[in-house]
């Protein structure tokens, strides 16, 4: 939108979009709850940390998601951040539906009892603070209520492919 309210003069394009937004690297994460005492879970890419005081993140799931609404009902959840091991894993909980959880090692988180994935990088288990319209989205404010941190190095998503960090070793002077 420009200055006086009106929408500026532009040709939108969603694969355009995408591709520009694919530029971007993103960690995976697969956000958990317990819904009618079952684990459930949804691939989630779109997470970020949000404060410190208070510790808030977001994470923002699509209105499409069969899985958020059963998380949604409980007012908490836990986001797992994913190691470069873990790719297998974020694929099935990418699809809708059907037994994610089937030899998924996992304990309850200390909070909430949302179900933290072993081998994950992190842990953080949230409560619902606010849930907000975001399109064909919904941004979901999640307050920090306990968190935990694994060893490893990050699954990463770009060009819209799985990626991993190359550790290169620096140079004398660099």
């Amino acid at each position: 939108m420009s200055g006086d309210g009106t929408e500026d003069a532009f040709a939108f394009d969603a694969n355009r979009f995408k591709d520009a937004m694919s530029r971007f690297a993103t960690g995976v994460s697969i956000v958990t709850g317990i819904d009618d005492g079952e684990p459930v879970g949804f691939t989630c890419q779109s997470f970020l940390s949000l404060s410190l005081d208070p510790p808030y993140v977001a994470v923002a799931p699509a209105r499409t998601s069969t899985s958020w609404p059963r998380i949604a009902r409980t007012g908490s959840f836990c986001v797992n951040v994913l190691g470069e091991s873990q790719e297998e894993l974020c694929r099935g909980f990418a699809v809708s539906g059907g037994p994610k959880f089937d030899g998924v090692a996992w304990h309850p988180a200390p909070g909430t009892g949302s179900p933290v994935i072993e081998g994950s990088l992190a842990w953080v288990d949230c409560r619902v603070e606010l849930v907000h319209d975001a399109g064909d989205h919904e941004l979901i404010l999640g307050r920090v209520l306990d968190l935990g941190v694994g060893e490893g190095t990050p699954l990463l998503f770009f060009r819209s492919r799985f990626a991993t960090v190359s550790h290169d070793e620096p140079t004398d002077g660099g």
